[in-house]
Formats: C-alpha cells, sequence, structure tokens
C-alpha cells in the first residue's frame, strides 16, 4: 500500500505473539493484493483494464460498495472513480509532462469518466463504463487495519494498536489500564503536536496536502475534489476519530475535499465520530466532541 504499517500488542506468550502478528501481516498484505493500483494481477487491475470484474471478493465488493456510502452522504465529495483526474495531473507533472496544470477542457473531458454512481454490480459483477477506472487509496488502507485488528483480536489479543501511515486501530488499553495516546502531527513541524488524544477501541485517520505532492515545484496536492477536478486546498489537514479505520480513513479524505464548513457539518450529522482540521490559513477546527479525547495533561 505504498506506507509502513507498524503493529504493536501486549501478549504474556512471545510465541503466541509474534504468531499473531505475522497473520495480522498476511491480512494487510491480502487486502494489497486484491486492491492495489500498482499490481498488474490485483482485482482492482483487472477491473480497471477490463471495466468490469467476474467473481470478485467479498472483500472488494464491500470496500466498493462502502464508498459509495460516503460518496452519497458527501454529495460526491467522496468519489473512488476519480483515478482519470489523478492520472491527469500526475502525468502532467512527471518525466516527459509538460509540468503545467492541465486546460480546463482537459480537465472537463476527463470529468466524463468520473462518476460513482456509475459503478454497477449485479449477479457477482463489477462493472463500470469505458475510460473509467477506480482507485481505493482513501478507503482501502483503513480496511487493511481493521482486518489486521480483527485477526488480532480473533487470536485472543486484548490490548494492540495497528497503524498504517497515519490511519491507526487501538484496542483496549495498555497493561497498566491507561489508554493509547497519538499525537497529531504539526504540519510545520516535523516532531512537534499540535494535540496528544487518547484511544481505547477507537480509530483515527489524517488526511494532509503537507506530505505528499506530484512535484515539488507545482505543490499540488494529492486529494483532488472529483467534483471540479482540482486539487483540494482548503484544509491542510483534517483528521476523523471513528469505530473502524475504515470510517475514518474515508470521512478524512471526505472532510479535506468538502472543506471547513461543509466538513464539520457532515461530522457533526454522524453519531460517534469526530474531527479536527486545520484550515489553509492555520486555523485549528474541532468537532463538537473532539475535547473527550484530547490529553490535556500533556
Amino acid at each position: 500500500m505504498d506506507t509502513t504499517v507498524t503493529a504493536a500488542i501486549y501478549d504474556s506468550d512471545t510465541e503466541h505473539a509474534v504468531q499473531t502478528v505475522d497473520k495480522a501481516f498476511e491480512r494487510i498484505a491480502q487486502t494489497d493484493e486484491l486492491m492495489s493500483s500498482y499490481k498488474n494481477d490485483s482485482q482492482l487491475t483487472i477491473l480497471n483494464e477490463n471495466n468490469r470484474l467476474e467473481d470478485p471478493s467479498e472483500e472488494l465488493l464491500f470496500v466498493i460498495s462502502r464508498s459509495t456510502y460516503y460518496s452519497n452522504i458527501s454529495n460526491g465529495a467522496f468519489d473512488i472513480t476519480i483515478k482519470p483526474i489523478l492520472d491527469l495531473w500526475s502525468g502532467k507533472f512527471s518525466p516527459g509532462g509538460t509540468y503545467k496544470p492541465p486546460s480546463q477542457e482537459e480537465i472537463d473531458t476527463t470529468l466524463e469518466l468520473v462518476d460513482y454512481k456509475k459503478i454497477v454490480i449485479e449477479e457477482n459483477t463489477i462493472s463500470t463504463e469505458p475510460g473509467m477506472k477506480i482507485v481505493l487509496g482513501g478507503i482501502a488502507k483503513g480496511y487493511a487495519v481493521d482486518q489486521a485488528i480483527g485477526s488480532l483480536i480473533d487470536d485472543g489479543i486484548e490490548s494492540c494498536f495497528v497503524d498504517a501511515g497515519g490511519d491507526g486501530r487501538y484496542i483496549g488499553v495498555k497493561p497498566d489500564g491507561s489508554s493509547w495516546t497519538v499525537g497529531l502531527q504539526n504540519p510545520d513541524k516535523q516532531g512537534e503536536f499540535i494535540t496528544v488524544i487518547q484511544l481505547e477501541n477507537m480509530a483515527v485517520a489524517t488526511s494532509g496536502n503537507y506530505e505528499r505532492y506530484f512535484s515539488d515545484a507545482a505543490k499540488v496536492s494529492h486529494i483532488s475534489d472529483p467534483r471540479t477536478g482540482y486539487s483540494s486546498q482548503g484544509l491542510i489537514s483534517a483528521t476523523v476519530i471513528a469505530e473502524t479505520t475504515m470510517d475514518a480513513d474515508a470521512l478524512a479524505t471526505t472532510v479535506f475535499v468538502l472543506g471547513e464548513k461543509e466538513g464539520l457539518e457532515l461530522i457533526e450529522s454522524l453519531e460517534d465520530i469526530e474531527c479536527l482540521i486545520i484550515t489553509s490559513d492555520k486555523r485549528i477546527l474541532q468537532s463538537s466532541g473532539f475535547t473527550t479525547y484530547e490529553n490535556t495533561e500533556i
């Protein structure tokens, strides 16, 4: 999944601990094998090449189906069919490209291939229209973490966390009874935190434009608005706390695209979901219940 994955567990049996962690990482690898855009033989790649996939795995069906939920509640701000737009921008700022933004005409033409409503799931087949391509970068990582956590819980682990590139889920408490603590990075200063949160049986994910760019010179965010075809510029980052990492992952991307007003409104409309956003002018805004997770003693 083009990121670093970290897992930590507490277990009284070292051999059992090693086995459970190995199985958890196997679950993550299985998800990557199915849903990677970079693997030529993944089910997602086959779907994108043929605009049709027969007998997809239950996992891929679930993630794609769940993606439409996030699309619906955000009026299309989250849309896994955005890959043609991402490819258009990245091609411009890759070797051989113009190193200039695409024209409005190019964007408008490419946007015709972006529409989650044209994903059809029927009779154990997934199909899209010619030229359409799906990318699961805004949701598959969270799903993979949930799969790993599920594996650990199935193996009797009661205290653990799994983190994939900043998308983490935290189960139980530490042996001393304390909650898991997670620092939210200050975008301006590596290694500094803007706040510290405490989590038990919850997940957190952050989407931001300060870690990845297609080009350092262009400063183009890797998160684009599927409704306009342009990169999302209103926020520096969006952090979401939810019960599952998949929810946190997808909603962090969604809030980042929606911006401060619509993003906060969406989070306030959902139960047991909280968020913290940093605006482009460096204001820090929180949903109404976010402070319940903050550790004010650190």
